[in-house]
């Protein structure tokens, strides 16, 4: 994987690390840094069609569950400094698509990580294909990030 975090066609979205998200260690919680990830690109969805995944399953009755992520760990997060979670679409399938999510804190790398999600039609979990009136936004996000 290939940071990404210094792309200017990069989505950034600022988290705020709080002591609850931390283990004993007084770092984040390896279990926490994935959702981190996720809650960056819920945003980057919401930016870039005006609508977050529950919008999308509620009123367009439409799913998108992961069916891939894989992450590196490069340094630990504290709650010390905002992490910023970088998200880029990479790839864009019939009916899937894949980001790539970096996060930083203080300009340091501490992960990188590749997310694959999949469009279903919410009401009854079946496999269904990127709907048109997203496709051509996400073809454009697609062509300006790469």
């Amino acid at each position: 994987m290939s940071s990404n975090a210094d792309d200017e066609h990069s989505f950034a979205h600022q988290i705020t690390v709080r002591w609850s998200d931390c283990d004993p260690a007084r770092i984040a919680y390896t279990g926490r840094i994935p959702n981190f990830a996720l809650e960056a690109i819920d945003a980057w969805w919401e930016h870039t069609i005006g609508l977050d995944w529950y919008r999308l399953n509620v009123d367009e009755d439409i799913g998108t569950p992961f069916v891939h992520l894989s992450m590196d760990f490069r340094k630990t997060i504290t709650p010390r400094h905002k992490l910023m979670c970088f998200v880029k679409l990479i790839n864009l399938g019939n009916s899937s698509v894949r980001f790539s999510v970096v996060g930083k804190q203080d300009n340091q790398l501490c992960f990188e990580g590749e997310f694959v999600e999949a469009f279903v039609d919410a009401a009854i979990l079946q496999k269904r294909g990127i709907p048109d009136k997203f496709r051509q936004i996400l073809v454009e996000k697609l062509t300006v990030s790469t």
